[in-house]
């Protein structure tokens, strides 16, 4: 019989309606710069900003800042030349001052024309670059995932609390208007209490090849610099940019890309500001065979006393959420749905939510939003000087990054199994163990033949909330990591 339960179908069949209705280095002047009160720019004066890391979403930052008025562009950081060479047609686009371009963190931030940073590098130097710009008297807003393991998080968030820093996650759907809108109306009671949020990353993740050397770095790119805190090793993959996604010394996988986005609105939701008591987690890289490390396919569970996350990841060729119901030429391949006694919520992007009551009748509908809109937020908290001003947090950043490192601690701390394992050997219930079963068909309708295939089965953790460390010695060892002499990131603020 299929797991497929009937509240199941009823949620995919709302989450088919929903997208629907959709469519309608420390500097050398750090320490003395950490005992400096925070600087307040005042209402009239222009905030002067740099962009760290632009080779990606870096672009998107300049993009977003350039649209603001009070801002002023004074510096491009980034380890390739070729990153700042990339983003300067926006700025003669715009006609105005192309940034200096400053390709070493360490004399960036010794700069005093600089209020604020913004920060978009690989996921492994996200922590010290927040906490080494706060040191040296700057804001932070630092992409997400904030952190590249757990104790980092924690740290990132003691130093913004002690020198009175504002430290804001680039999660941009913090800030649209309908998704506010939408968890207001969670958090309001009208659906009742919600014990579940169910998260989903259905992106197509194609292999990235297997190498057949050491990978050659772009011309120009100051190598040492890009490992900064992590240890110096071989790169093996074809391409240098992006694909450390996939590798764990660098990235967190898709749980950390694209995943952290949707963990971030579930655990939202649920009104968690802790960590969960237990987490378990399932999965592996299928389906090709190529230098990445992290999972492709992957089940996360998350419980505290009263509710649960569940949370899944599908990197292969994949159909959109319940595709035979969806309007031609719509596809919807991430999201959440949050489940209360009362009814469901129900959304399919960054800036939309629709509640359906439990018979699955739409209530009300949600929609608004600009990724500027997190940016002016961020802004807008560096003039007040409020953390509370923020829509995230550092601190929220670290509980929602935190998750997807509990996830991959259970996951890499745990043993191979055959696929074909039965489900009811696996510590999960009923309705988790659905989840488990899509992804085995997700699998199998991708050519995978799971009786000659091997699925990573995590270790069950415990969490102790107030150490935010597990009872386990093997994934403890993955809550921080040893760093390069240069690069350490403090252990205490």
């Amino acid at each position: 019989m299929s797991y497929l339960s009937r509240r199941q179908f009823l949620e995919n069949s709302m989450l088919a309606a929903a997208t629907a209705a959709a469519a309608n280095f420390a500097p050398t002047n750090a320490h003395a710069a950490a005992k400096e009160p925070a600087k307040r720019v005042s209402a009239n004066d222009r905030i002067r900003v740099a962009c760290i890391g632009v080779n990606g979403q870096g672009g998107a930052h300049i993009s977003n800042l350039l649209q603001i008025p009070e801002v002023e562009l004074v510096a491009i950081c980034d380890v390739d030349p070729a990153a700042f060479g990339k983003q300067k047609k926006q700025f003669e686009k715009k006609k105005v001052r192309v940034p200096d371009y400053v390709q070493d963190i360490r004399k960036l931030l010794e700069r005093k024309d600089i209020d604020v940073v913004t920060t978009a590098t690989p996921n492994h130097w996200h922590a010290l670059v927040g906490i080494w710009a706060m040191q040296a008297g700057k804001d932070v807003y630092v992409e997400k995932p904030v952190c590249h393991n757990i104790s980092e998080g924690r740290r990132l968030v003691d130093t913004a609390r002690k020198l009175g820093r504002i430290c804001q996650m680039g999660s941009q759907s913090r800030s649209m208007t309908g998704m506010r809108q939408t968890l207001d109306y969670i958090h309001s009671g009208k659906i009742g209490k919600v014990d579940l949020a169910k998260g989903f990353c259905y992106k197509p993740r194609g292999s990235i090849g297997k190498s057949t050397g050491a990978c050659t770095p772009p011309s120009g790119v100051d190598v040492d610099l890009w490992f900064g805190p992590a240890q110096k090793i071989a790169l093996t993959r074809q391409k240098f940019h992006y694909d450390w996604h996939w590798f764990w010394a660098f990235g967190n996988g898709d749980l950390g890309n694209q995943g952290i986005h949707e963990m971030d609105k579930a655990r939202w939701g649920l009104g968690k500001k802790e960590l969960p008591k237990r987490a378990f987690s399932v999965g592996g890289r299928v389906g090709y065979i190529d230098d990445g490390e992290t999972a492709n396919t992957q089940v996360c569970i998350f419980e505290w006393d009263d509710a649960k996350l569940i949370f899944e990841v599908r990197g292969l060729k994949t159909t959109p959420f319940c595709s035979d119901k969806l309007p031609e030429g719509l596809t919807a391949h991430v999201g959440n749905i949050w489940r209360g006694s009362e009814g469901y919520v129900v959304s399919t992007n960054y800036q939309s939510g629709t509640a359906f009551d439990t018979n699955g009748k739409q209530i009300v509908h949600f929609n608004g939003g600009s990724y500027v809109h997190h940016f002016q937020n961020f802004l807008e908290a560096v003039r007040s000087r409020k953390p509370a001003d923020l829509h995230a947090d550092v601190e929220d950043g670290h509980y929602s990054s935190a998750l997807c490192h509990l996830g991959n601690m259970s996951y890499r701390s745990g043993t191979m199994k055959p696929a074909t394992t039965p489900l009811s050997e696996l510590p999960l219930e009923k309705e988790e163990l659905a989840s488990v079963q899509g992804c085995l068909t997700h699998l199998k309708a991708n050519g995978i033949v799971l009786d000659k295939t091997e699925l990573h089965v995590g270790l069950p953790l415990v969490i102790d909330q107030a150490t935010e460390s597990t009872n386990s010695e093997a994934a403890n060892k993955l809550l921080t990591r040893e760093y390069r002499k240069g690069f350490e990131v403090p252990a205490s603020a």
